[in-house]
């Protein structure tokens, strides 16, 4: 049952995030905050989830969802962060969908499909900086997130 909460909700939140940079209403502050705060729902979700039978994976989620969910947090509601950290946020948002990446192989070893779950993370997160580098468009940049948890959910449903 927890396995499919988790696989429906990455599902939703991707497709979410796919919804929401296509609206065109968001900044790019809060867009990239908003991308951030549903990967950092989803890891903590997850971390709570498999606490039961992989702690060190958990934590490693917790802390990351953590960390994730109060950069968010400060994105969506400090503007000025932005100006701040312009010049990294595209490289930032990638280095940790990079880091996601990584810490879906640690944690789904045991699972059929884990491994392409965080080989997608790390293949999307190099995406996201290569066109980040020379696109910032957030609609793009926005969507290969939605595309992150979309495929994580797909691939943690078939993995029943």
């Amino acid at each position: 049952m927890k396995t499919k909460f988790i696989s429906l909700l990455a599902i939703i939140l991707g497709i979410i995030i796919i919804i929401f940079p296509v609206m065109g209403v968001i900044g790019v502050a809060d867009l990239i905050g908003l991308s951030i705060l549903l990967i950092s729902i989803y890891l903590l979700v997850v971390g709570v989830s498999i606490i039961d039978y992989n702690k060190s994976g958990a934590i490693l989620d917790l802390i990351l969802g953590i960390l994730l969910l109060f950069l968010s947090i400060c994105l969506i509601f400090n503007p000025a962060l932005l100006g701040f950290l312009a010049e990294i946020t595209l490289y930032l948002a990638g280095i940790l969908l990079i880091v996601v990446g990584l810490v879906s192989l640690i944690n789904n070893r045991s699972s059929r499909y884990g491994f392409y779950i965080g080989i997608a993370g790390v293949v999307l997160g190099l995406l996201y900086i290569v066109i980040g580098t020379y696109l910032a468009n957030p609609i793009i940049l926005g969507t290969l997130i939605g595309l992150w948890l979309i495929i994580c959910g797909i691939l943690k449903l078939m993995d029943n």
